[in-house]
Formats: structure tokens, C-alpha cells, sequence
């Protein structure tokens, strides 16, 4: 029999030690990375989808379908800001990295939740209304001792993993005059931190840019649209775009395009893909004279990750002006199709289609609608393109658009399992009406989105917006890309529900709307277990292994675009914004604390003075100016204040408040952009919305009596 020597033994132990030790924390790099997509790294969760394919699937199944039911709080974390939490933790060795909203970074024990730093960039509170959907951050990325993060207000920051002291910052931002924004987690790419931008909706020209990750030195920008039109192109990409450009209505309104989410990368093809925005205005005939593919917006476009420069193209929807992007996730798979293996991304952009794509070259192999859509009939295989419907043409008169333009698939992540060779879709089927301007009206506020529509127009009555709100369904679903079809669905009472998280153990994980976190079996849909949260989850959930304990975690926290603007409707969902990281073990014993349920009186509404026949105006002026953070209608979706019901020493302020008295706590200055005598039609609708409200209040009292 054979023995090793004691000595040597020891030796072994100790330089295994060592090289632990050496390696310090956050000590990823791309070959790391690139061991995901083969199995490896499994107790870790290294980048954003897991690896640089987005799979957001793990081999981990110590909880499976068979005791998932006995699944337990571990340990919770409160963060900082109660608003929307949408970031994907990293966990490497033991130590998970986050943010919140505002970019706050998170180092916390991943075994206890113990707090070993926080990084407050120090965001502007100001800024909170210069982005279509609150400071909400979708995480940080990790590479060789350092952890990055880019901020609302357009920075990239380095920080040292070990202290979160900053090692580097550099500023993104083309032009400061622009709502330019940051709300997407970076991506490292051989040794490139690659972050685009948000701002479309208020007049930018998006890109994507990489930076060095050791000295953060810019080493290419990619334009997704053209600039000027007088001016030379950038490069040979721009040169072909703005062929597909007309007129230049887009330059002063920005041209849109931004890279506010997702990116992939293909270590064997070198070929980073990036995923497009829309355009700027969505009103085509303003942007473009009605003409026009408009290249790249709401694109896939793969690019050489050394120099940035142009590899191929695919445009989800020519000319969008449904606000259809196509900068949600994009997952990267092998998949037999036909018999052969084929090389896909696969994208479920806003438009309601499920794309296969070939990524080699980005010709596409199959497109079906996950959900009910009404712009277009089908997507062609032979060109590629939709085939839109006359119905979906609102230049000249309103027309009822499905998807709406919070889409059929947001930002919310989605998994792909290997194992049942499902695609688990967060969608949802909305609908809204969309009316053009008849003429361009920018307003000259870095607070205001400019889109060339007029004010969407939900009305007051309750009794309608339950409808309204009813008809707006979310649904799980396990989508096969292959046939293309639902192989099961879960449905949910109202949409914006969360990202999802597939695993070997035959679980799908997701957190909800209404405030669960839930786990189906990956093959039937089968619900295994659930939990409440407390508030709206709309993170996707992650899961990592420390000294042989499987973790779940899911980043809860409601907030972002349908709360904010879709008040009204998103109160179905019944939660208070309250942002924690909550995580679960097998047996786990600890326990949540109790839900904010924290229920204000209204205080008696001053009576309105403006004139009936001047309240429409005044309607539409809030719905224009203060309903992209406070709702539509001045009805709060709760993660900002509803102004129904101010106090009378916030009345008498008013004017000041808008004019920028509060600006230092989040609230914008509108003082370019309303004449005092606009202010005060404003409040003048806020208080008839108030007395709106005390009538509704007393009409239930006296139900309940």
C-alpha cells in the first residue's frame, strides 16, 4: 500500500494555504470567467450572468426539487435607501460584492452578512430625476483585487476589494448638458471594463466604452448612432448608420441608442455583443422625417472586444418608435437545431418576440411572440425583419400599442438551463395608447423626458384603472427555443416581477411583484417553495457554495419604472419599498422582520381655486413634468411621495420646492422649464386630486358602516 509522506502532506497544506492567501479577495480574472460555461467556478458567482455567456444557471443542487421546501432565512441585510434595488450580487470566495440604490457598494461576509465595507459614491440627490426610472444600480463587476461600479451620475469607479477605498474614477460622460446616467452593472473583458449609458428618453447619443481595469484609461467608444450629420462619422460603422438616417431632427434630440444594460462576450469567437436602446425621440417622424431603418437602435451588435470596431448587426425592430429596445439580456448558448449544433444568443427584447439568432454572424434562425403583441404580425425568416401592422402607425391618431412601452420583457433577467433546455422568462402583456405630437416641444430641462408623444392619458376614474390594471398580467415562463413555445407558465397578479435563476438541482428560482420569493421545478413549474419578502423583488436571484452550504440570494427592493411613472396600476402589486439582501440556507433560522405597513391619514385638502375649464391643462402639466417620479395622475406607486398628501406647510411651499428649495433631497428644479403662474396649475391639480382622494376615502367608510 501505498503512503504519501507526512512531510510531504504538510507541505501540500501549506501551499495550498498560502496560495489562498496570495490570492486575496476579488482575485477574478478572464480565465476564471471563462470557466463557467464548462462547469466550473461552480461555487462562485463571478460576473453578472454568472459567466460572460449570461446563462444565470448553476451546476449547484445540494437544494433541489426534493428539499427546497426546507429552505430558511440565513441572514438579511438592511440597505441604506429604501428605493429600488435591482443589482445582481457577485459572490468570489466567501465574499459578496452589491449595490443599492444611489451606487452604494456592499463587501459583506457571504456565510453571515456581516458588513466588511460600504462605498458611498456620493451620488447628487439632485440628479434622482435626471433618469427615466429612480438611482437605481444593477451591481458591480470584479477583476484582480478591484471591484468597479458605475455611478447615476455617469462615473466609473475602481475600488480596492480588500477596503473599498477608491483606487481610480473617470468620468463617462460625453456632454454634461445631456441627462446622461448610469444604471447598468460593467462588464470586464480582457482587462477592458465596458459600461454604456441611460438617457435616451431625455435627448442622448448613447456608446459603449472601455476603459483599462488597472488604470481606467479609455481605449475605445463605440457609437451606436450617428452624430452630426455636417461632421465627419467616427468610423466606418457610423458611415454605414447614417445612411439609414434622415434629415438631422435627431440631433437635437439626441438620437438615442444607449447601452444601458446588457453584454455578453464569446471567449472562442472574441466577439462582444452589446444590446442597443431605443431611439431619441420615440417619435419617428420628429427623429428621422418617418424614414429609415435608423441603425443601431434596439440592436444586437457584435464588436471586437480589443478595439470596439464593428463585427455584425442584427436590428430587433427597424425605425423603432415603440420604445422596443433590445438592450435586455442576451444569452449565449449551444444548442442543437434541425439535427446540427448551432452557436445562438438568444434575446427577449421589449417587442414581445423571442429571438435565436446565429452569433457567429448574427443571422437569424427563429423569432416567436412570447406574448400577445399587436405591432406586428410575425417576424420573417427570410429577411429577418417584422412584418408591422397598420394598427401600429400612431403618427397621425392615437393608437393602442401591445407590448406597451414598459415591454414584454424588461430589464429583468432570464435563465437558460441546460438541463431542460428552457429559457425562463420574466414577461408580462401590457398595452397602452401612444399619440404623436403635432409638433416637436423640447423642453430645455435635464428633468423632463423630450419623446414627441403626447402625455399618456390614464384616466382618474378607479373603477378603470382596476381594469386597466387587471389586464396588465405577469407570467413565468419556460420558454423552449428550439420549438419555440411555452412549455409552462406561471401567471402573476400585475407585472415587473423578477429576474430568474436556473440550477442543476431542477429549480427554478424568482422573486415577485406582490413580495415573494418562490422556487418551481425547472421541468413542470411545479411551485416548491415560497417566502414572503416583504417588499417587490425585481433582482435576479444568484446562488454560490461556501465550505459545502449552498446559498440563495435575492436582492429585494421595490422601485424603478412601473411604480414610479405607472402609480395608478402598480399599487396591485400591494408593497412598501423596503431594500434588503435576504439569503437562504437549508434549515436556515432567521428570521425576517416584520412589513413596513406604515399608513399616513390624509390631511384635510385645501379647497381648489384654478378654474374647471383650466384643470385639463393643468392635468396634462403634471402628467409632462412631475408624474415621471410621483405618477401618473399624482397617484404614488410609494417609492416616492404621493403628493395627495402633502401637509399645509409643504402647500404653502409649493412653488419654492419646485422652483429647487429641496433639490439637495432628490428633488429637481424646474425653474427653466415653468413660470410660477405653471407651478401653481399644478399644485392646483394635486389639491383636486386630494379632494379626488377624500371623496374615494369617505365612499369607503361608508361602504364599510
Amino acid at each position: 500500500m501505498n503512503r504519501t509522506p507526512l512531510t510531504s502532506l504538510i507541505g501540500a497544506l501549506l501551499l495550498a494555504s498560502s496560495t489562498a492567501l496570495a490570492a486575496g479577495p476579488a482575485d477574478v480574472d478572464g480565465k476564471r470567467i471563462a470557466q463557467v460555461a464548462s462547469g466550473g467556478e461552480a461555487a462562485n458567482w463571478l460576473s453578472h450572468g454568472r459567466g460572460y455567456d449570461e446563462k444565470r444557471y448553476s451546476p449547484l443542487k445540494r437544494i433541489n426539487d426534493g428539499n427546497v421546501a426546507e429552505l430558511g432565512l440565513a441572514w438579511t441585510h438592511k440597505l441604506d435607501i429604501d428605493m429600488g434595488v435591482e443589482a445582481t450580487p457577485i459572490v468570489v470566495d466567501g465574499v459578496m460584492y452589491t449595490t443599492g440604490p444611489y451606487s452604494i457598494v456592499y463587501a459583506l461576509d457571504a456565510v453571515t452578512g456581516k458588513l466588511l465595507w460600504k462605498h458611498d459614491p456620493k451620488v447628487p440627490k439632485a440628479m434622482a430625476g435626471e433618469g427615466c426610472c429612480g438611482p437605481v444600480n444593477r451591481g458591480v463587476a470584479v477583476w484582480k483585487g478591484k471591484v468597479y461600479v458605475g455611478t447615476f451620475d455617469g462615473r466609473l469607479v475602481a475600488l480596492d476589494a480588500a477596503t473599498g477605498k477608491q483606487a481610480w474614477s473617470v468620468d463617462t460622460v460625453l456632454d454634461h448638458a445631456k441627462s446622461y446616467t448610469i444604471t447598468g452593472a460593467p462588464r470586464i473583458v480582457k482587462g477592458k471594463v465596458l459600461i454604456g449609458n441611460g438617457g435616451a428618453e431625455f435627448g442622448v447619443r448613447g456608446y459603449v466604452t472601455a476603459y483599462d481595469a488597472q488604470t481606467g484609461k479609455q481605449v475605445w467608444r463605440f457609437f451606436t448612432v450617428p452624430g452630426d450629420p455636417k461632421l465627419p462619422p467616427e468610423d466606418d460603422a457610423m458611415a454605414m448608420a447614417l445612411k439609414t438616417w434622415y434629415g438631422d431632427g435627431w440631433v437635437k434630440w439626441g438620437g438615442g441608442g444607449t447601452v444601458w444594460d446588457s453584454m455578453s462576450y464569446d471567449p472562442e469567437l472574441d466577439q462582444l455583443y452589446i444590446g442597443v436602446g431605443n431611439g431619441s425621440p420615440f417619435n419617428y417622424q420628429f427623429r428621422s422625417e418617418g424614414k429609415g431603418d435608423n441603425l443601431f437602435l434596439s440592436s444586437v451588435v457584435a464588436l471586437n472586444p480589443d478595439t470596439g470596431k464593428y463585427i455584425w448587426h442584427y436590428q430587433t425592430t427597424p425605425a423603432d418608435r415603440w420604445d422596443f429596445t433590445a438592450a435586455q439580456q442576451m444569452t449565449l448558448a449551444d444548442i442543437a437545431i434541425d439535427g446540427q449544433v448551432r452557436k445562438v444568443l438568444m434575446q427577449a427584447p421589449k417587442n414581445g418576440f423571442f429571438y435565436v439568432l446565429d452569433r457567429t454572424n448574427g443571422k437569424l434562425i427563429s423569432a416567436k411572440n412570447i406574448v400577445p403583441v399587436n405591432w406586428a404580425s410575425h417576424i420573417d425568416l427570410a429577411t429577418g425583419r417584422p412584418v408591422t401592422l397598420p394598427d401600429a402607425e400612431y403618427s397621425t391618431e392615437a393608437k393602442l400599442i401591445s407590448p406597451a412601452i414598459i415591454g414584454a420583457h424588461n430589464w429583468h433577467p432570464m435563465s437558460f438551463s441546460p438541463d431542460t433546455g428552457l429559457v425562463y422568462i420574466p414577461a408580462q402583456e401590457t398595452a397602452a395608447a401612444l399619440e404623436a405630437q403635432k409638433e416637436p416641444m423640447f423642453i430645455p430641462s435635464k428633468s423632463v423626458v423630450n419623446i414627441g408623444l403626447n402625455v399618456p392619458d390614464l384616466p382618474e376614474d378607479p373603477a378603470i384603472v382596476d381594469k386597466i390594471s387587471q389586464s396588465w398580467r405577469g407570467r413565468l415562463l419556460a420558454w423552449d427555443p428550439v420549438k419555440q413555445e411555452a412549455r409552462w407558465s406561471q401567471e402573476y397578479r400585475t407585472i415587473y416581477n423578477g429576474g430568474t435563476l436556473a440550477t442543476a438541482g431542477n429549480l427554478v428560482f424568482q422573486g415577485t411583484a406582490d413580495g415573494r420569493v418562490v422556487a418551481y421545478a425547472a421541468d413542470s413549474g411545479k411551485l416548491l417553495w415560497a417566502s414572503p419578502a416583504n417588499t417587490g423583488v425585481m433582482a435576479g436571484p444568484i446562488t454560490f457554495e461556501v465550505g459545502g452550504e449552498q446559498y440563495v440570494t435575492f436582492m429585494a427592493g421595490w422601485g424603478g419604472t412601473f411604480p414610479r411613472i405607472l402609480g395608478p396600476l402598480s399599487l396591485a402589486a400591494k408593497v412598501k419599498p423596503e431594500s434588503r439582501i435576504l439569503t437562504y440556507k437549508l434549515g436556515g433560522r432567521a428570521t425576517l422582520p416584520p412589513a413596513r405597513f406604515d399608513t399616513v391619514a390624509l390631511p384635510p385638502p385645501p379647497q381648489v381655486t384654478l378654474e374647471a375649464d383650466k384643470m385639463p391643462v393643468a392635468r396634462m402639466m403634471f402628467n409632462g413634468f412631475c408624474a415621471n417620479c410621483h405618477g401618473l395622475n399624482a397617484v404614488s406607486g410609494g417609492v416616492v411621495p404621493d403628493l395627495r398628501y402633502m401637509k399645509p406647510e409643504t402647500h404653502a411651499e409649493f412653488n419654492a420646492i419646485v422652483a429647487g428649495a429641496r433639490a439637495s433631497k432628490g428633488m429637481p428644479s424646474f425653474a427653466s422649464a415653468l413660470l410660477p403662474e405653471h407651478m401653481e396649475m399644478i399644485h392646483q391639480y394635486i389639491i383636486k386630486r386630494a379632494n379626488d382622494l377624500k371623496g374615494e376615502l369617505e365612499t369607503i367608510q361608508a361602504a364599510g358602516k
